[in-house]
């Protein structure tokens, strides 16, 4: 059987892109912050262009939305150099940044292994992205973007390193490290769009609600064998006091009683679930599933509830 299938035709970025600040300018409306969010598993929020380092100036300056970590991001159209690589370092350093990514055009080998000797010689709050960018056409479409991750860290191993440095790491502390690492390949097979960061070894891991306000925070108990998924607020108690006036409809939303703390700094509206070993292989599955449907509902849920707030 014949298929008439279409062809694929590369792009040369130049013939969309002119100079450089033209596709700093694509990149930093925050749709296109999101093909790249999706693509490296950081929630990346525009903070400015062209954000100054002395005299110098960075492409984009911008934030983890639910942990606040400073992002640059150097933007190169042509093949890697010295001269970049030794600005993303700077501007690093000017901004106090934690996520460094650096797009390219193409690599030098030299660039790629110096990319992977940073990531190793960090500690595991510190990533390195070096990013390849490409533009492809299937006959007379719009040009796509692919982004393809050339070096990522791998925070398995910078995390056990930096721990071992300072003292071991525990037992508890590889487990949640593990957990919330298959935890996330779990929600990436189930689910393309949701944002994910980088798991580290503790007993919560963040996940945007598309609010600088206030994220879901999941949580892991394994003194009291507890999972945990909460909205948490930070310094804005106008947003936890408008919520909880529609606590009833909320809970009645979310299905179930949740708990309200009103702390000094942070409020909380969280739920909890009790398993029998939150480390145990053979339910892992089971738990990652409740979280992921939980934090869905709680997008969803919340999410509203944020809209009507900001009107």
């Amino acid at each position: 059987m014949n298929k008439n299938l279409a062809k694929l035709r590369k792009i040369d970025l130049r013939e969309v892109f002119g100079p450089e600040t033209d596709f700093t300018k694509w990149l930093s409306q925050q749709e296109n912050l999101d093909l790249l969010n999706e693509e490296i598993g950081v929630d990346i929020k525009l903070i400015q262009t062209e954000a100054n380092v002395g005299k110098f100036s960075v492409d984009i300056l911008a934030e983890e939305e639910s942990s606040g970590r400073k992002i640059i991001i150097e933007n190169q159209l042509e093949d890697t150099n010295h001269d970049h690589l030794g600005k993303i370092i700077t501007y690093a350093s000017g901004y106090d940044a934690e996520i460094i990514i650096w797009i390219v055009h193409d690599y030098r080998e030299e660039h790629q292994k110096a990319v992977d000797w940073l990531n190793e010689h960090t500690d595991e709050h510190i990533s390195f992205f070096l990013i390849k960018i490409e533009l492809w056409q299937i006959e007379n479409s719009s040009p796509a973007p692919k982004f393809e991750i050339i070096v990522s860290p791998n925070e398995w191993a910078k995390a056990i390193k930096t721990d071992a440095a300072g003292g071991e790491l525990t037992d508890t502390k590889i487990q949640q490290l593990d957990f919330w690492k298959k935890f996330k390949d779990y929600v990436r097979a189930n689910d393309t769009k949701i944002r994910l960061q980088t798991p580290r070894p503790q007993h919560w891991y963040d996940i945007s609600i598309g609010s600088s306000d206030a994220h879901v925070a999941l949580t892991i108990n394994s003194r009291e064998n507890l999972l945990g998924c909460e909205i948490y607020i930070s310094k804005n108690k106008d947003l936890f006091k408008f919520l909880l006036e529609r606590k009833e409809e909320i809970e009645k939303e979310i299905g179930e009683k949740a708990e309200w703390v009103d702390a000094p700094v942070a409020s909380r509206i969280k739920i909890k679930k009790e398993i029998s070993d939150v480390f145990d292989q053979n339910e892992a599955e089971n738990y990652f599933a409740w979280l992921y449907e939980r934090t869905v509902l709680f997008q969803r849920v919340f999410g509203k509830h944020f809209k009507e707030f900001k009107k």
